[in-house]
């Protein structure tokens, strides 16, 4: 009820000064009203609701961070990789080739700035004689498998080296495989008794430039 000269939200009771009067009220009659304060109507919202069913809802818990992909094992790798000391001339590299896939690998070619001239070798017997020739059709490493080079077996040779190979030098390579990839590396060199090979022109049964290895190749 709002009563003329009184502001709205002005509550009203019987006390015996009026601060205000109805009209036609009689003077021993007075009414008086009291102003509700912000915090009074704060404190009536809160008891309204007490009696009333309440609802929370809870943000649901944030998702663990996935945990960062691992990369994938490149698709070949090469352990223990050396070159064999020189001084000039000839020297050949070697080290164990690891296949981390399911599929062949096939190495075609090979770099280093150690040489103008590089090869993937093999060594075979032809005709009765040890040499050492291209290998045709590159390296082929198995599934999950591996495939040694060394001395005596298929290897890398370097010919044309201008600058002494010394022990404990560092040489990068190159490989480059038949699908498009490439695996670097470096060897580092190696004194080895066994490979004092002496290196002479041959030619194997089937027509392929080769060298004699010597009775002395380890």
């Amino acid at each position: 009820m709002t009563v003329p000269g009184c502001l709205p939200g002005m509550a009203i009771e019987r006390r015996p000064a009026a601060a205000c009067r109805l009209p036609g009220q009689k003077r021993g009659i007075t009414m008086s009203v009291r102003r509700i304060t912000p915090a009074g109507i704060l404190v009536a919202a809160v008891l309204a609701l007490a009696g009333c069913g309440s609802q929370s809802t809870v943000a649901p818990a944030a998702a663990p961070a996935a945990a960062p992909a691992t990369s994938a094992a490149p698709t070949l790798t090469i352990t223990d990789p050396w070159v064999k000391t020189a001084k000039k001339g000839m020297s050949a590299a070697f080290g164990t080739l690891v296949n981390n896939t399911d599929a062949e690998v096939t190495v075609v070619s090979v770099v280093s700035p150690l040489s103008p001239k590089v090869e993937l070798h093999e060594v075979v017997d032809a005709a009765g004689k040890t040499i050492m020739r291209p290998k045709e059709g590159g390296i082929v490493i198995p599934p999950r498998g591996t495939h040694r080079l060394q001395p005596g077996g298929d290897h890398i040779m370097l010919m044309g080296v201008t600058e002494a190979v010394k022990p404990g030098a560092e040489i990068p390579f190159t490989l480059n495989l038949k699908d498009g990839r490439t695996l670097e590396f470096t060897a580092v060199g190696k004194d080895f008794a066994g490979g004092q090979e002496n290196y002479r022109p041959g030619t194997d049964p089937e027509g392929h430039e080769g060298m004699d290895m010597g009775e002395s190749h380890g």
